[in-house]
């Protein structure tokens, strides 16, 4: 059963928006606010890249105010993808893994993203979606992706409410954690649960491409990368699991 509704945060449910976390823009809530729609007309993921949301999926967002620097802003990736994380399994779904830097896998399949952005300074919006139903088609993505998995495909029957109800306590008590005893228990949990780690990886930034093992995080949430050139710190990268062609 999940924990009660945190204390202190709106919860908003709309049939239909262009972006949840454009809409939080707008309505600049004064207080902690999830939104979710049931249908976004314009979801967008990481780099400007179009989210899939066919209906039946979750889309969802939570704005809240702040007083971080944006290095320590930017690691509520990892406070979000283990809330849900957390989240899922005590809705009963196993076999669940952590891609870095905000991914949350099934299977070694893609089932959700979450992109974090600051529209104004203090203010963080978290953005989280995630294959409930229906898994966008394989063929539309770039060469090398992970490919996508839908929880239904593994018999779990989820509405967005439902996995809502359970993401708010989970990301609050994450958070609280986060705040309380920094980043140093988040990194350790978020390593346990990740993928591929001690295996080998390609980094691809936006300027170049490294192929090597995924050999830690480091308390900054940057990526370790080992390869015969030495260890590589990797602020920002898209991770694929095979080899990714060159672009």
């Amino acid at each position: 059963m999940a924990a009660p509704w945190p204390e202190g945060v709106d919860r908003v449910v709309l049939p239909e928006t262009d972006s949840t976390s454009a809409e939080l823009v707008r309505r600049r809530p004064a207080r902690p606010t999830w939104l979710l729609a049931h249908h976004q007309l314009a979801a967008r993921g990481r780099r400007g890249r179009v989210w899939a949301m066919p209906l039946g999926n979750f889309a969802a967002s939570l704005s809240y105010v702040l007083a971080d620097d944006p290095s320590r802003i930017a690691l509520r990736s990892f406070v979000a993808s283990l809330a849900l994380h957390d989240a899922l399994t005590e809705l009963g779904v196993a076999d669940l893994t952590l891609k870095w830097p905000n991914d949350v896998l099934l299977g070694d399949r893609k089932l959700a993203g979450i992109l974090l952005e600051c529209p104004v300074p203090g203010c963080l919006v978290v953005g989280i979606g995630l294959n409930l139903a229906v898994a966008p088609d394989a063929a539309v993505l770039e060469s090398g992706a992970v490919p996508p998995i839908a929880l239904a495909e593994r018999g779990h029957d989820v509405r967005p409410e439902v996995l809502l109800d359970a993401l708010a306590p989970a990301y609050a008590a994450r958070e609280a954690a986060f705040r309380a005893e920094g980043f140093a228990p988040i990194r350790e949990a978020w390593l346990a649960r990740a993928a591929r780690s001690g295996q080998r990886i390609t980094a691809r930034t936006m300027t170049e491409t490294r192929i090597g093992m995924f050999e830690d995080v480091d308390m900054e949430g940057h990526l370790i990368l080992a390869e015969g050139s030495g260890r590589h710190r990797i602020a920002a990268a898209d991770i694929f699991f095979a080899e990714a062609p060159c672009s």
